[in-house]
């Protein structure tokens, strides 16, 4: 089976919505910083509008994938029941968070003390977020979505994406060298190797009544090895000249984040052909 891109809205929405918040709380952090000055917050918020471009990208994406604005907010009339209402509801309040304290703080009317709690909270909005859209795909009847892998991938896709992102975003507003940063994403990647491998093997013990995981995506080994790749040359952009003594250029930067998207959503389309429901094959 070769892989098919059925679901590219979902993989937009995920991808960038999970790069969208991992971006925001590195950008949190820098602004909840005691070294951040006054001009250097000012250069963080003018960064951060290109977090809600992306989350405004996002929820497009879904929009889609759901087909018409009606089926958008019935998807709200089931919180606290249904996986889909709880990460819709958990993004429009990221969403909402983030963007109103972005809307104040960047016209200079949000209070220091108030705007600190603010962006804490939306910190938390933004991991809850991530949070639900893993628990959407933890169905019992899924053996290939509903394990560990799901959720860990997810918030690896966060850390990876919203670190280089974020540094993107922040480059030069702060005292910060993004030599820590640079190293989370680093060993989240190596993890990320680790869990492809251990979820290929894993993978063969799955089978329905009529087909088994592996005939679902036999070249799972490529793909996820070209994923890698995609990542690896994207945080390459960004480290490479770190290791150097030297900060990456903004051109540098963006290419790599471009990179590390195309990486993650060949990974997240892995994902999603490999749905397999227990007694049938999807799509087959």
């Amino acid at each position: 089976m070769e892989l098919e891109w059925h679901e590219w809205p979902l993989m937009l929405f995920t991808v960038l919505g999970q790069c969208a918040v991992g971006g925001f709380i590195v950008l949190a952090l820098a602004l909840l910083c005691s070294k951040t000055n006054e001009l250097q917050s000012k250069s963080i918020l003018k960064g951060m509008f290109v977090i809600w471009l992306l989350m405004g990208i996002a929820f497009l994406a879904s929009a889609m994938h759901l087909g018409t604005m009606e089926r958008a907010l019935n998807s709200l009339t089931r919180v606290g029941e249904s996986g889909l209402s709880n990460e819709i509801a958990a993004g429009s309040a990221f969403f909402a968070i983030g963007g109103i304290y972005w809307l104040i703080a960047i016209l200079g009317k949000m209070p220091q003390a108030l705007g600190k709690l603010w962006l804490v909270i939306g910190v938390l909005a933004g991991i809850v977020f991530v949070y639900t859209m893993c628990r959407v795909y933890q169905i019992d009847t899924v053996p290939t979505w509903h394990n560990g892998y799901t959720t860990l991938n997810f918030f690896l896709t966060m850390i990876i994406g919203g670190s280089l992102l974020g540094y993107l975003l922040k480059n030069g507003s702060c005292h910060c060298s993004g030599k820590g940063l640079a190293a989370i994403s680093m060993i989240a990647l190596v993890i990320s190797a680790c869990s492809g491998l251990m979820q290929s093997s894993e993978l063969a013990s799955l089978h329905s009544s009529v087909i088994s995981a592996t005939a679902l995506l036999p070249n799972y080994g490529q793909l996820m090895a070209l994923r890698l790749i995609f990542v690896a040359l994207g945080l390459g952009l960004w480290i490479v000249p770190i290791l150097r003594g030297k900060q990456a250029g903004t051109p540098a930067l963006v290419l790599g984040f471009v990179l590390v998207v195309i990486g993650e959503i060949i990974g997240r389309a892995v994902f999603y052909n490999l749905h397999m429901t227990v007694g049938v094959t999807y799509g087959g």
